[in-house]
């Protein structure tokens, strides 16, 4: 088959077609802006889109103020004791207004949070912010207050500034920049990539799963070098008519192009090593099982690998989608609050997210990849009668990463009102990511993509400056292991050599499943020392090692992720 039929089959209208498993819709830019290799790093961001407005107080539950949290939603609270399911406590080293909890089913987020790939925001909002869907994502991706109206995104016009001055589609792709400036998975293309001129900036994927079905019809194209068509007649060249149509088909030009450029990506980078989820194990609404966001991180990483160093798409953005989050009713079962759709949809994003970390670090690109939450609200404080919670305000975000600063950033938020408030303007969580993420000059930012000063600049409450956000690492150097140093650790022993009695202590920062053994000098297992649950914070345990012959032996910890082996010394 020849491509040109092959494309000529596609709908003019939209120019879709599939790579990675996923049919592909091109839109036009018009003037994007500087050559990829020309760009300062080659840094990735992430944004993860929770349509519907997800329920904060049930994903990252307040451990201070948990009397209150189930006073106002006793009918779908997590149980924060007493029960097999029950809320997951984060770090018992933050301080008091601090102290968080996660759902049961976001055990991976723990587990990314420990390894220091994690930072949550509390209370992310923006003024005014009235609980529309359709008005709260605009506002979002267009990078404004409630009253702005623009017809570009932040990120497209982030894009504007970093390849400028290149013209698109005229200049694109090229042998210097071969892939999609940003790539969107769904069949939109979002406010959020349009640049000035309402033209967006990105490229569209569509159903993750097609994705072979485009591998067998573009296997053996060929590339009739010419255009049968022709071109429109010369008289028409100046004309508005003229003008588009000859946009048109050199946009259709382009898709084949990207096609082609995104299908030999996919098929020279090796397939995932790492398992990811695929579905729910427990009990929620049959459409709530499928796990929707792993088809589309799987095919990033693919993208982003491409078989090699430098081998892989230097697309800047990626726009990913989960959606079933506007719950009014049945958020959780109504025997069991710990299941249901909500809880599926944590349990879909905590453990894809942490199938996609271990993949990038399989494939080497840990270090360039960053990823951001975004909804467009929040939930109110309180439940309804129907087992689910309306329409709120502000809500937390989650950065995922090597790249991130981990920690919790704000406090738990006030309960004693009917919406969560907002601490940080969601343009500060965004703004800090461009420049401390990937590296973008405060003064674009301020004057270029947000128009306004959430660096440093005055607050519009009045209530003060803005101040900067430890939200990712300019440099990752070291970040992951002085946070994990201060929440876990294994002691030496004490007495080290050892002739009767030895004492071992070792420090985790929440309540968790804690194994400690004694190991003789091949690694066998002599002793079983510890295997249960223990609470956050220092321990202790002497152990007997009378009638141990004198050698070198091993006692290793295990809980969560962490683990850790130290040696001991006995003498007669």
């Amino acid at each position: 088959m020849k491509r040109r039929n092959f494309i000529k089959k596609l709908s003019l209208a939209t120019i879709p077609f599939t790579i990675g498993g996923i049919p592909i819709k091109l839109m036009a830019e018009n003037s994007l802006t500087r050559m990829a290799e020309q760009s300062t790093n080659d840094r990735v961001l992430i944004i993860l889109q929770m349509h519907g407005g997800n329920d904060g107080l049930n994903s990252i539950i307040p451990v201070e103020a948990y009397d209150l949290y189930y006073k106002w939603r006793a009918n779908i609270a997590i149980p924060a004791k007493n029960s097999l399911r029950k809320m997951i406590h984060l770090d018992s080293t933050l301080p008091a207004d601090v102290q968080v909890g996660l759902h049961p089913d976001m055990i991976a987020m723990k587990d990314l949070y420990d390894r220091g790939r994690m930072t949550i925001v509390q209370g992310v909002s923006y003024k005014n912010n009235n609980g529309s869907h359709f008005r709260g994502r605009d506002i979002s991706f267009m990078g404004g207050g409630f009253d702005d109206y623009f017809s570009s995104g932040w990120v497209g016009r982030y894009l504007q500034q970093e390849f400028a001055p290149q013209v698109y589609p005229n200049d694109f792709p090229n042998a210097e920049m071969k892939d999609p400036l940003a790539i969107e998975m769904g069949s939109d293309v979002s406010l959020i990539f349009h640049q000035e001129g309402n033209i967006p900036t990105s490229i569209s994927l569509n159903d993750p799963q097609s994705f072979a079905r485009l591998v067998e019809e573009l296997e053996g194209f060929t590339d009739e070098g010419i255009d049968p068509r022709g071109k429109p007649p010369a008289a028409l060249d100046a004309t508005p008519y003229g003008k588009e149509l000859n946009w048109i088909l050199g946009l259709e030009d382009k898709s084949e192009d990207y096609a082609e450029r995104l299908y030999e990506v996919y098929r020279n980078s090796p397939t995932s090593t790492v398992t990811y989820p695929e579905r729910y194990p427990f009990n929620a609404p049959r459409g709530s099982m499928r796990n929707g966001l792993t088809p589309q991180l799987q095919l990033i990483a693919r993208l982003l690998d491409g078989g090699g160093p430098g081998l892989g798409v230097k697309t800047k953005v990626f726009l990913v989608k989960i959606g079933g989050f506007d719950t009014h009713a049945e958020q959780v079962e109504s025997y069991d609050p710990t299941m249901g759709q909500h809880a599926a949809l944590m349990y879909h994003i905590a453990s894809a997210m942490r199938a996609f970390q271990d993949d990038l670090r399989a494939r080497g690109l840990e270090d360039r990849v960053l990823t951001v939450t975004t909804s467009e609200f929040g939930r109110r404080i309180r439940a309804n009668g129907s087992y689910g919670t309306d329409h709120g305000t502000g809500a937390p975000v989650m950065i995922f990463g090597k790249g991130v600063q981990p920690g919790v950033v704000g406090k738990v938020p006030d309960l004693n009102q009917q919406n969560v408030d907002m601490q940080f303007d969601y343009r500060q969580v965004y703004a800090n990511l461009l420049r401390d993420w990937m590296l973008v000059d405060e003064n674009k930012i301020n004057s270029d993509i947000f128009f306004k000063d959430f660096l440093n600049g005055p607050k519009e409450d009045g209530s003060g400056n803005y101040q900067p956000l430890p939200l990712a690492t300019q440099v990752i150097s070291g970040v992951q292991e002085n946070f994990i140093a201060s929440r876990f650790r294994l002691e030496d022993c004490f007495p080290n050599p050892a002739s009767e009695l030895t004492t071992i202590k070792f420090r985790i920062n929440a309540t968790n499943e804690v194994s400690l053994t004694l190991l003789d000098n091949q690694g066998r297992t002599l002793r079983t020392l510890i295997h249960g649950e223990r609470t956050e914070g220092e321990h202790e345990v002497q152990v007997s090692v009378m009638d141990l012959n004198a050698g070198v032996y091993f006692y290793t910890l295990k809980t969560g992720f962490y683990q850790e082996t130290k040696k001991l010394l006995v003498i007669r």
